[in-house]
């Protein structure tokens, strides 16, 4: 098994630290296991001397000292059994404290960065291999070390005794190694069919009335089940192998039972053994026998843990821990972009190429430009979501990218095309889930954004609870709660995409005032439209084409040349 490889051999990351961090946990469940095994001989012990000195003798003080005796060593082995076990899942919370956090931002740095498949799967991974961890499959591998402990002495009393229980864990152990790599492979083409099923489903779900709309329910369904028939088929055979084997090892494990009786009674018959030791050498036996017996019956909850495990692995290969660096002072807003190439993730197209330009605090910049010019590209790294494949963008002289995430956050705001707000209150969402933004500044950025007064409308205000998909609100008011989000804070850099996109008039005039609000306050303000009338109050425009800069400059000017090239078409190229 991977974890009981020397962690020098394993990549270094959060999961593998938190790993290293355990061996002290571990060594303690190792050292109740000694104990909790040594205890157990107590049973063997007491049922040979029944035989040898109680029932000869007759004594009855004796058999109610020795029972005394072994079920004391009985109480002790639970407690210790007990402590083992909260080790365990106190190393198993421990674990999960230190790496939790760090899955779940390296999952979110993932699907940003050009992983869409990573989704919450990895999450529900670490709880896996966390349960296996702590859970009874692992502590089979607690109780295997003292194996050779149990057989050497049923060697001592017998060698054909020996023999035959090596003999038997020897099929046991095979038979689990052979279920292992027959079944692993079956199990593994199931789990991946199952996490795109899975998948799928989510797609769907998300896009639920577009689909019942078109009646796209049926064909959606025909599709998922192909997935799902593949995990279905792989699991079946799976389960059918496992079964097969697992006859074939409780077969074993009786037959090696039947024989050790038989031989024992045999030994008894010829003398060379006390009677005693018959029960003694079958008690000892399924003692040597029972961990690889856990192991079998375990071996599914293993398998799911490890796969786990190698799923938590590969995910952490793009893991990118956050460094500490110098807390810059609040910007001021002064943006420059220099010589910025873009090139979609895994070699692709070239979405951007050589954009320059620069922004004096408290100024407002409008992109336009037809679809597929890069302007939703150009956003995402105004903000840091991406890095540039060529070139800096630079906000009061500092690199965005490089910047402290938490610390870049509290300066700037972000709306983009596609507003999702999460579940909680409307309070929590504008406030972004921050303690240190306090209620008056919650308010202020709803009236800002001027959707105040459409709060207080809502059954309980800003403390209205939004479900996952925030059904409680409209497209339009849930953008314009984005916007108030965008600039909770007094942030001094926003960049807004399609930010009017599914607002009507009313909508549309808030925004606007808002944005005047915003650029009067100093702050320095991009927005990404295809409608002209939010750029009433910009300085600047940019026309983007073919990810390139077509036109940059004042206001005006460019707006004058974009009509004058294109008169019919000045706003319809801007879509």
């Amino acid at each position: 098994m991977k974890l009981l490889n020397p962690m020098a051999n394993q990549p270094d990351n959060p999961l593998t630290r938190a790993i290293k961090l355990g061996y002290t946990p571990l060594a303690a469940a190792f050292g109740f296991s000694l104990v909790s095994n040594l205890l157990y001989l107590a049973l063997p012990i007491y049922t040979y001397q029944i035989y040898g000195r109680v029932m000869s003798s007759s004594s009855i003080p004796t058999l109610l000292v020795i029972s005394t005796g072994v079920i004391f060593c009985f109480i002790l082995s639970g407690v210790i059994d007990h402590y083992r076990a909260k080790v365990l899942v106190a190393w198993g919370a421990q674990l999960d404290a230190q790496v939790s956090k760090d899955v779940f931002s390296t999952l979110f740095e993932g699907v940003v960065r050009g992983h869409p498949a990573l989704r919450s799967q990895a999450l529900r991974d670490l709880d896996t291999f966390r349960q296996m961890l702590t859970g009874a499959p692992f502590g089979a591998f607690f109780d295997l070390p003292w194996m050779p402990v149990f057989m050497l002495i049923l060697f001592v009393i017998d060698p054909l005794v020996g023999v035959v229980s090596l003999v038997g864990a020897a099929i046991l152990l095979f038979v689990t190694l052979l279920q292992d790599a027959v079944t692993r492979p079956l199990l593994g083409e199931a789990n991946e069919a199952a996490l795109k099923s899975y998948g799928f489903t989510d797609a769907a779900l998300r896009n639920g009335e577009a689909v019942r709309a078109m009646g796209m329910v049926p064909a959606l369904a025909a599709r998922w089940s192909v997935s799902r028939q593949v995990t279905m088929d792989k699991s079946s055979i799976a389960s059918e192998i496992a079964s097969v084997l697992s006859n074939v090892s409780k077969f074993a494990r009786q037959g090696v039972q039947v024989l050790i009786i038989a031989i024992g009674a045999y030994l008894v018959i010829k003398g060379k053994i006390h009677s005693g030791l018959l029960f003694a050498n079958m008690i000892l036996a399924a003692r040597a026998l029972q961990p690889i017996e856990r192991l079998v019956g375990s071996w599914d909850g293993l398998t799911t843990g490890w796969r786990a495990y190698d799923r938590l692995m590969k995910l952490f290969e793009i893991y990118k821990p956050e460094t500490q660096t110098t807390q810059l002072p609040k910007a001021k807003g002064q943006l420059s972009v220099e010589s910025v190439s873009y090139v979609a993730p895994g070699g692709g197209r070239l979405i951007l190429q050589g954009v320059n330009f620069s922004l004096q605090a408290g100024e407002m910049l409008g992109v336009i430009g037809p679809s597929g010019a890069g302007k939703s590209t150009l956003s995402r790294l105004l903000m840091g979501i991406n890095a540039p494949s060529q070139g800096v963008i630079r906000l009061d002289g500092a690199d965005i990218y490089s910047w402290n995430r938490a610390e870049f956050g509290q300066n700037v705001g972000y709306l983009p095309q596609d507003t999702e707000l999460f579940s909680g209150t409307i309070r929590d969402n504008i406030a972004r889930f921050r303690p240190d933004i306090s209620d008056s500044e919650v308010i202020l950025a709803a009236r800002i954004a001027g959707v105040h007064e459409l709060i207080l409308r809502l059954p309980a205000g800003y403390d209205t609870e939004l479900g996952e998909a925030a059904q409680a609100l409209s497209a339009g008011q849930k953008q314009r709660v984005g916007f108030a989000r965008a600039i909770v804070g007094d942030p001094k850099f926003i960049v807004l995409d399609e930010p009017n996109a599914s607002l009507d008039a009313e909508g549309e005039e808030a925004l606007l005032a808002g944005l005047d609000v915003m650029k009067a306050h100093g702050c320095t303000i991009v927005v990404v439209s295809h409608k002209p009338g939010i750029f009433r109050a910009a300085d600047k425009m940019l026309v983007l084409r073919d990810g390139r800069v077509d036109m940059f400059g004042p206001r005006d000017a460019v707006w004058a040349r974009v009509t004058q090239a294109q008169p019919v078409r000045a706003v319809e190229g801007s879509r």
